[in-house]
């Protein structure tokens, strides 16, 4: 499989060597549920910890189900019992964080797509003497927010990828769409994209309403004739605005990028609907997240050596996606 990387990954023996992309996805409700089985065996004699994994995570959304089937064997092979909580809501996941705080787990994995809004229930789980490590958001404020490791892509990076593979195929007006306001994640993908295409355009939409999304991305294509190019920030997104361009015919006119994968997306890429995607594995975010703990736990190994491991950012396009799609229909890409 032929991989693009912009940055070196910090190495571990917890991460598997093959790079991909960070970033996120967006909005939608809370959720608290027991972790699926059946993924990955017990391999360890250690004592039973009890780890929680809280995400800003939208209901329905792939991506995070692969995050959490990433989490999930990792658990499986450390004998952890993977508490997984999710919530689009600041606020929400920080209540999250203070349950979990309450209920003297052994590790925290957080996602932080508001970090100020985490920062004070961090403190409470620093105090508490609760390792955290974070994955996905927030590689430029985990040491500062209590976090000894962070799992994810280069968000800003990731987006200059995205801006560079773009103005090399002659785009100067790209729209980046971005699905949830206030995610910092986000936001830095797209300042990368302009970073390197200053004619970039944001749109913002809700991304838990499908509806909306559609509408309000019609709206912009019919709006604004210059527009030659259209970014999601999620699989979800990026394939509604697909269906979009094609209503409007204008796929000869109006390329699509995204960011993130899952099986549909890649089919897409592979059938010329979609230019290319940014992946960043978001399977490997779980699974390290849950084994960093684990290893912290059994002997005070703290991965990363204070530095973000990265799990991208890399580009899947029409060479390598075919490769990829076997993967993504075993919902581990």
């Amino acid at each position: 499989m032929r991989k693009f990387s912009w940055r070196m990954a910090a190495l571990t023996a917890a991460v598997v060597p093959m790079l991909a992309l960070s970033a996120c996805s967006s909005s939608g409700g809370r959720t608290t549920d027991t972790a699926p089985a059946g993924s990955g065996g017990q391999a360890v004699s250690t004592p039973r910890l009890n780890i929680a994994l809280i995400t800003h995570a939208p209901a329905g959304d792939t991506f995070w189900d692969i995050v959490r089937k990433g989490a999930q064997e990792a658990a499986n092979k450390d004998n952890v019992n993977l508490l997984y909580t999710s919530d689009t809501d600041a606020g929400g996941q920080a209540q999250l964080v203070q349950q979990a705080i309450d209920q003297k787990v052994d590790g925290i994995a957080v996602t932080l797509a508001t970090p100020d809004a985490l920062k004070g229930v961090l403190k409470k789980a620093e105090d508490a003497g609760i390792p955290v490590v974070s994955l996905n958001s927030g590689e430029d404020v985990f040491k500062s927010l209590g976090a000894f490791t962070h799992f994810g892509s280069d968000e800003n990076v990731a987006g200059a990828a995205v801006g560079t593979r773009l103005a090399a195929e002659g785009v100067k007006h790209p729209i980046c769409v971005i699905q949830a306001q206030g995610n910092v994640g986000l936001q830095a993908r797209c300042a990368g994209v302009k970073s390197k295409v200053p004619g970039t355009e944001i749109l913002y939409v809700q991304g838990t309403d499908m509806t909306q999304v559609d509408s309000t991305v019609t709206a912009k294509l019919q709006a604004n004739s210059s527009v030659d190019a259209i970014i999601g920030l999620g699989a979800p997104i990026t394939l509604t605005i697909v269906k979009d361009v094609a209503s409007l015919n204008l796929q000869d006119k109006v390329k699509v990028a995204s960011f993130d994968l899952n099986a549909t997306l890649a089919q897409s890429i592979i059938d010329g609907k979609v230019q290319f995607t940014v992946d960043q594995q978001p399977w490997l975010q779980g699974y390290d997240s849950i084994d960093a703990l684990w290893q912290y736990k059994r002997g005070g190994f703290k991965v990363g050596g204070g530095l973000p491991v990265l799990t991208g950012p890399s580009i899947i396009d029409k060479t390598n996606a075919p490769a990829v799609l076997t993967f993504a229909k075993e919902g581990i890409r």
